[in-house]
């Protein structure tokens, strides 16, 4: 029988006049991995803020269950600023973390009644393979100086560092705000298998929809004040999402129909007689509501001019980049030519940015040089913020660049109907800039650029902050670009729609050229990968390889490769193995908590630690066969 860990009763918010919903009733059991999906000002974050208790619901309740640990990522993460990184992660609030610090207090002190009591508690809280587990978790998310003061981190930085608290505290419930932004590719990947291969209950805010469709096995959207739940995956959710939409679209239809006689019916009735049908009245009321609701409609054309680009474009000639002792960029030559889609991925760090920034002269190379094109017009769009005036209304801002838009098939249209194609409808383009949600920022940022009639785009993580529609929308529109367009994203799906050719960084200076999207190069990097294991192991030639570190690969990866007789045989005995090792664990844990002198409470500890870092090598190799099995 499943168990409920989170109710949420009738739950309500306003902000001012505005309901940001209304009535919404909803419930997490132990192992839903839910995802919570809507357009941005939907009011998603402020949704969790109010299911992890940050703030109170105008109306209805929110219930935890007793002695449910919860975890809690949000999207800004703030702690003191003069704390060093490895303080923050452990703050007093992790159990396991205080508990394996007083083990250590204990053990090292001989007290041998506060380390039975304590051992007790290890064993709930699993904290035994705690110290493995903090460095796979920092080493994963690239945290590397856990000295470094929380207030010198970027907001990148503290975003990874805040994923690494809430992991290792190892709640029962994990609420994740746009966990995987800031994160390379590799990193999603890494927490995607993480997330799903523990036993995690989740419920996640996020746009990559690989993620949403590889972790999640339930949707809850929030669309215009009401929450609508799909048993199922994301890939299952558009399907219904779809029959939805067919069916209210209809029904809007019917309401627009009815509405005209209704509306007939109170025109004819005579002024001075208040003897109208009250309930006809109400009636009517309900039914205005009904047709003037707005037909979906993701027929979206979505294309600006680009100002024509000449044979001439951009050249690398041998650029390079160094700062100190560091080369971020080694000699890197490549000749941009027309319809160029060039996908940049890479971990953080790496110097990207520094390579875009060169390219649009922002930045000189240390050796090399760029020489652009007469007709190159940039358009490059950053991670940094929209700049605006305090009380500027976003019609105001947009109509400063242009009072009308030149599309891509010769006509002009207003700037208003070009925010509606951005999905900014009337009401909402006379908002103030300050009002709007994160998202909303980004896309009109996004929109601004595109105005100025760019013919080369320089996008470095676009999908940020976007919504799913604003995604579409992009996507839409840049399919159909014509000039050239780099684009940086940790975002696969994004990726793989858009980008033939990658750049990839693979450190110490090199830059990789591949003619391919993502999937082409994850299946050429396994291919490498796994001839130079049969290579290191025919040179060694010795009857079983070695352990090699888990990968993830991708869905469409393993289709093409299925387990080696060898393979399956290792799979068995690893099986074996890790049963035996569990059981031995189980009576060492017996032993301790039964007592005894510190010398064998020593050993046995010893013998725990060392068990179970051969444990989760062991579950690393099986976990990494068991994708092909």
């Amino acid at each position: 029988m499943s168990m409920n860990y989170l109710s949420a009763e009738n739950i309500s918010k306003s902000f001012g006049e505005k309901w940001l919903f209304k009535n919404i009733s909803f419930g997490l059991n132990r192992g839903d991995k839910v995802a919570l999906i809507g357009t941005n000002g939907t009011g998603k974050t402020t949704f969790l803020n109010i299911l992890a208790g940050v703030l109170a619901p105008d109306e209805g309740e929110v219930s935890l269950r007793k002695d449910i640990r919860l975890g809690y990522l949000d999207q800004s993460p703030s702690f003191d600023e003069a704390l060093p990184v490895i303080e923050v992660i452990f703050a007093s609030s992790n159990p396991v973390a205080h508990a394996v610090k007083r083990y250590e207090q204990a053990l090292a002190a001989g007290n041998n009644e506060a380390l039975t009591e304590i051992l007790e508690e290890m064993d709930h809280l699993k904290a035994w393979d705690f110290e493995a587990k903090v460095k796979e978790i920092l080493g994963r998310l690239g945290i590397h100086d856990v000295d470094a003061r929380f207030g010198t981190l970027s907001g990148g930085q503290r975003k990874r560092v805040a994923l690494a608290k809430v992991l290792l505290e190892d709640p029962d419930l994990l609420i994740l705000d746009e966990p995987t932004n800031h994160l390379d590719l590799t990193t999603v990947e890494w927490l995607e298998s993480y997330l799903n291969t523990q036993n995690t209950t989740l419920l996640v805010v996020t746009h990559d929809r690989y993620f949403l469709d590889k972790v999640c096995n339930n949707v809850l959207e929030l669309d215009h004040g009401s929450a609508f739940v799909y048993k199922g995956n994301y890939a299952y959710f558009l399907e219904k999402k779809s029959e939805r939409e067919e069916v209210e679209a209809a029904e809007i239809d019917k309401a627009r129909n009815l509405m005209r006689k209704e509306l007939d019916w109170i025109r004819r009735q005579p002024k001075a007689r208040g003897t109208k049908a009250k309930y006809r009245v109400d009636a009517f009321e309900d039914l205005k509501d009904k047709a003037s609701q707005k037909k979906f409609d993701n027929q979206l054309e979505l294309n600006v001019k680009a100002t024509r680009l000449g044979s001439k474009i951009v050249e690398l000639q041998s650029v390079g980049k160094r700062y100190g002792d560091r080369e971020l960029i080694h000699n890197f030559v490549y000749t941009f030519r027309k319809g160029d889609r060039i996908g940049i991925v890479g971990p953080n760090g790496m110097g990207k940015t520094t390579l875009l920034k060169m390219i649009t002269g922002e930045e000189r190379p240390t050796n090399g040089q760029v020489v652009r094109g007469d007709t190159v017009q940039f358009g490059y769009y950053t991670q940094s913020d929209i700049s605006f005036e305090d009380g500027q209304r976003v019609i105001e801002i947009v109509k400063d660049v242009a009072e009308v838009v030149r599309l891509g098939n010769g006509q002009t249209v207003t700037v208003s109907k070009f925010l509606e194609t951005f999905l900014f409808p009337p009401a909402k383009q006379h908002d103030y800039i300050e009002k709007l949600s994160g998202g909303e920022k980004r896309r009109l940022q996004l929109l601004l650029m595109l105005m100025k009639e760019p013919n080369f785009l320089i996008l470095d993580e676009p999908t940020n902050d976007l919504d799913i529609s604003s995604l579409n929308v992009l996507e839409e529109f840049l399919s159909n670009f014509p000039g050239c367009l780099i684009i940086v994203s940790h975002d696969r799906y994004f990726l793989d729609q858009l980008v033939d050719h990658l750049f990839v960084f693979e450190g110490e200076g090199k830059i990789r050229d591949f003619p391919g999207n993502y999937p082409d190069y994850r299946l050429w990097l396994e291919e490498q990968e796994s001839s130079s294991r049969q290579e290191a192991a025919e040179a060694r030639s010795a009857p079983k390889a070695e352990v090699p570190v888990a990968t993830t690969p991708k869905a469409t990866d393993t289709a093409k490769r299925k387990l080696s007789y060898k393979e399956q045989r290792e799979m068995e005995q690893l099986e074996t193995d890790m049963a035996a090792m569990e059981e031995r664990k189980a009576t060492l844990i017996q032993k301790l908590n039964s007592g005894g002198s510190h010398e064998e409470l020593t050993a046995w500890a010893r013998e725990i630690e060392e068990i179970t870092d051969s444990l989760g090598e062991k579950e690393m190799r099986w976990l990494e066969l068991s994708e092909f099995a």
